[in-house]
């Protein structure tokens, strides 16, 4: 190697040493300038001048060092100071962002921003931020949170004397004894102006105005007649609806075209099957008269809407005691009282004086400790304590606290609660029909 290539190599090797020690020396300064503009900017937070200590926070936070976290941490406290000064909330937005979209994100950073949409009254904000984090994390602390805030509500202006559980997404209302129908937030649809008006099913109700019985559509238009002399009727569900005639309760179809079977009494069709009267026993019977319960027992028992069949359970009354028949067979769970099953929940059953909650196996899944109660649909569960009615939700834990004089079930995410002006309806913030939420 001749002499010109010796320094030429020794040169190149200087080079290399001296970006080896810029790099270094880099590393080192970043370190080091953070833990500077950190104490620094600690000095000036002791001394509340909060804006001069941000530039320094924020560069701060700008280096990948080793006190980027504690820097963020500081700038986030420094911006809820600054919180009312232009541009600031985004800024703080933005970091919680960054903090929420890194891997190995801690729970309590989906919290604080959480509890900071909570506190600037944005739910649903709150609410999508803990449904991100619980997808992420699958953490117990955020569903808790979650579960702890999702059932928020507001009570809707509509007001009626009295109404119905909700059905197929309406809702039967009254006023001045006359009935009319409504949208499941209590909006009106059909003006109350009937004596009678059945639940809504098949794109029809069935009402009653001046013993005349027909069938109307959501405008009001008349669709069939009854050309028989009725003097009551029951709901309309499964395409079928009792209505009385002069030798007893006959099923109609929603064409009002009349069935020759009589019965001593009727509730709706629910899952194909109605609670019915016979011989003074009741029982339960398909659409095609036969019988999935025989007509031997002391009462069948029915909501409010007249269902008594769902999940394939229900409850029968013998000897003053409620007997839980599942797929026609008697299973030999005996309670005090109970309520019938809803799609896709517990029944609400009664033991020692108080209420709980079962699954079709009779097993409880809460237990008894409530004054009423009925079975859970849509994720909610009408409770009573005291005087006083509430929500419950699948994990036992009161949803809306008891604050209503009278409350009826949930569905697609509005129920009617009575309270001093009448009956209302509230609607959950969160409810989302697709989701079930």
């Amino acid at each position: 190697m001749n002499k010109a290539s010796r320094i030429l190599l020794g040169i190149g090797f200087l080079a290399l040493l001296l970006v080896s020690w810029i790099v270094a020396a880099n590393s080192k300064s970043s370190k080091q300038k953070q833990s500077e503009l950190l104490t620094e900017a600690n000095e000036l937070i002791s001394d509340e001048i909060y804006i001069r200590a941000l530039p320094l926070l924020e560069e701060a936070a700008g280096y990948k060092a080793a006190y980027t976290l504690e820097a963020e941490t500081r700038l986030k406290d420094v911006y809820i100071e600054l919180m009312g000064q232009s541009g600031i909330k985004n800024k703080y937005i933005n970091l919680l962002e960054k903090q929420m979209g890194r891997d190995g994100v801690a729970s309590d950073i989906y919290i604080e921003a959480a509890n900071f949409y909570l506190d600037t009254n944005k739910l649903q904000e709150a609410l999508t931020v803990l449904k991100s984090g619980i997808s992420k994390l699958g953490d117990q602390t955020l569903v808790d949170f979650y579960e702890a805030n999702r059932y928020a509500f507001k009570i809707n202006r509509s007001t009626y004397d009295d109404v119905s559980s909700i059905a197929n997404g309406l809702i039967q209302v009254s006023n001045d004894g006359l009935w009319g129908l409504a949208n499941s937030d209590g909006t009106l649809i059909i003006s109350c102006e009937y004596d009678k008006l059945s639940s809504y099913s098949n794109s029809r109700s069935i009402a009653l105005k001046g013993g005349i019985v027909y069938a109307v559509d959501l405008r009001n238009n008349r669709l069939f007649l009854l050309y028989d002399t009725a003097t009551d009727l029951k709901n309309y569900g499964d395409d079928r609806i009792g209505v009385l005639l002069k030798d007893g309760w006959h099923r109609a179809n929603g064409e009002l075209v009349v069935g020759s079977m009589a019965f001593e009494d009727i509730g709706m069709y629910s899952g194909g099957f109605v609670a019915a009267k016979q011989n003074g026993k009741w029982g339960v019977v398909d659409i095609g008269s036969e019988w999935l319960v025989p007509a031997e027992w002391e009462g069948i028992i029915q909501d409010d809407l007249g269902r008594c069949y769902a999940q394939g359970a229900v409850f029968a009354i013998n000897n003053g005691k409620a007997v839980l028949i599942v797929n026609g067979t008697d299973t030999g769970k005996e309670f005090e009282d109970a309520r019938p099953f809803v799609d896709g929940g517990w029944a609400a059953v009664k033991e020692g004086g108080k209420w709980g909650f079962i699954d079709t196996t009779g097993t409880f899944q809460i237990a008894p400790q409530f004054d009423d109660a009925l079975s859970f649909s849509g994720h909610l569960a009408a409770v009573k304590q005291g005087d006083l009615w509430g929500y419950l939700s699948l994990t036992g834990k009161m949803a809306i606290e008891p604050q209503f004089k009278l409350a009826k079930s949930f569905l697609d995410g509005n129920a009617p609660v009575l309270t001093d002006n009448g009956y209302q309806f509230i609607s959950l913030t969160e409810y989302k029909k697709d989701e079930g939420f």
